[in-house]
C-alpha cells in the first residue's frame, strides 16, 4: 500500500503538472474542431445606368442688360407762340414731317402781307431804276441801290413766310410720340420742348462684356434677346466699344434687334445670349452631378472594365429639360442609381435605367 506522504513529493507534482500541460496543449493539434469561416470579397453594388451620347451644342456667352431705343427725340419749338392745338395723342404713332402741335398765327398774317407788299413796291422802283438809267436819265448806282433794297424786302418776306410755318410744329422722325411737354394754352418759348419722340425700330440691346471675353464677340455676329415677358428676338451685334469703360474694366456691345410692329418696350432689362462656339456636350439631369474629395464638380459612369469612373465636368447652360455638360466622353454609360454609394474604382453591377425603373417598387 502507497505511503500518501509520497503523494506530496514535489518532483511528483511537477511530473503530473507537465503531463497534464502536455495533453492540453495537444488536445487542438489532435482533434477535430470547427471550421473557421473564410472571409469572401463583398458582391459588386448595383447601380443602373443610362447611355449617354454627347450632342453639338452652343456655348454662350449669357448677359445681362437692358433695351434702348434707336432714336429718342425731344421736339421743341423753333418760333415763340401759345399752343393752340395738339391733334396727336401720347403713345400714338406718328410720320416723319407729321403735324404734332401748332402755335397761334397772332400777327404773322399781318406781317406777311406788309412784307409781301414791300416786296412789290421795290420791284416798281427796280423796273423804274432800270428804265431811266437806259434813257440816261439815271445813273448806274441808283438802279443798284433799287436792286439792293428789292432783295432786302424779299429777305424779309422769306423771314415771315419761315415764321408762319414754325408754326406747325412736325416730327423729325418716324415714332412714338411718347410724351407731350406742352398742352394747349402752353405759351412755348424758341426752344421750348414740345413733345418727345422715340423709335423702337430698331431696338438696342446694351451689355458689358467682360474685357477678358471680348475676343469671343465679333461685329455682326449673332445674338439672342430674351425679354421678361418671354419673348424671344434674334439679333445682330452691330456695335463694340473699342476702350474698355475704366471702373468696370468692360466693354459695351450693342445689338439690334428688330421691332417693325414696335410691341416691343425700350428701357427694360433683359437678357442676352451670344453663341461664341460649338461644342459636343451631354445633357443631364442636375441631381446626378456629385462632388469628388477635391470639391471638384463631376459624374460617375461606368468605364468598359465595369468600374465606376468620375470625370471632372464644366455646366454650359442649363434649360427646362436638364444640365449641358462637357468633360464626358463622347459615349458614356452614367450613373442614374446608386452613384452615392460607389466611388472612383469600384467594380459594380450595371443595370440599365429602364429595368432600374421597372423593378423599383
Amino acid at each position: 500500500m502507497l505511503d500518501p506522504r509520497q503523494y506530496k513529493n514535489p518532483s511528483i507534482i511537477l511530473a503530473v503538472a507537465l503531463l497534464l500541460a502536455l495533453w492540453v496543449a495537444s488536445g487542438p493539434l489532435t482533434r477535430d474542431g470547427p471550421e473557421v469561416p473564410s472571409r469572401e470579397a463583398p458582391a459588386p453594388m448595383r447601380v443602373a445606368v443610362v447611355e449617354s451620347t454627347a450632342e453639338p451644342v452652343e456655348r454662350l456667352l449669357t448677359l445681362q442688360g437692358e433695351v434702348e431705343p434707336d432714336q429718342v427725340v425731344t421736339v421743341r419749338a423753333e418760333t415763340a407762340g401759345r399752343v393752340v392745338e395738339i391733334p396727336v395723342a401720347s403713345s400714338e404713332a406718328v410720320r416723319a414731317g407729321q403735324v404734332i402741335a401748332r402755335l397761334a398765327m397772332d400777327d404773322r398774317e399781318a406781317r406777311l402781307r406788309r412784307a409781301e407788299a414791300a416786296v412789290k413796291g421795290r420791284e416798281t422802283d427796280y423796273r423804274g431804276a432800270q428804265q431811266l438809267a437806259r434813257e440816261g436819265l439815271q445813273a448806274q448806282l441808283r438802279v443798284e441801290s433799287a436792286l439792293a433794297e428789292l432783295e432786302a424786302a424779299r429777305a424779309d418776306l422769306e423771314a415771315v413766310r419761315l415764321e408762319i410755318a414754325q408754326t406747325r410744329i412736325s416730327a423729325p422722325i418716324a415714332g412714338i410720340l411718347d410724351r407731350r411737354r406742352a398742352e394747349v394754352g402752353d405759351y412755348v418759348a424758341v426752344g421750348g420742348a414740345v413733345a418727345e419722340v422715340v423709335e423702337n425700330n430698331p431696338l438696342r440691346a446694351v451689355v458689358q462684356v467682360p474685357q477678358h471675353r471680348i475676343h469671343q464677340v465679333r461685329p455682326g455676329g449673332s445674338a439672342r434677346v430674351a425679354f421678361l415677358d418671354g419673348t424671344l428676338r434674334e439679333g445682330q451685334i452691330h456695335y463694340i466699344s473699342v476702350r474698355a469703360e475704366t471702373a468696370t474694366r468692360t466693354f459695351r456691345v450693342e445689338i439690334r434687334v428688330p421691332n417693325p410692329d414696335r410691341t416691343l418696350p425700350s428701357g427694360i432689362s433683359t437678357r442676352v445670349e451670344i453663341p461664341v462656339e460649338t461644342v459636343l456636350a451631354h445633357r443631364v439631369s442636375p441631381a446626378l452631378v456629385s462632388l469628388d474629395d477635391r470639391g471638384r464638380l463631376g459624374i460617375k459612369t461606368v468605364d468598359d472594365d465595369g468600374r465606376v469612373a468620375f470625370h471632372v465636368i464644366e455646366p454650359m447652360r442649363a434649360d427646362v429639360e436638364g444640365l449641358w455638360v462637357t468633360g464626358l466622353p463622347e459615349r458614356a454609360r452614367v450613373i442614374t442609381v446608386g452613384q452615392g454609394f460607389v466611388n472612383a474604382g469600384d467594380p459594380v453591377r450595371v443595370t440599365p435605367a429602364a429595368v432600374e425603373a421597372e423593378t423599383s417598387p
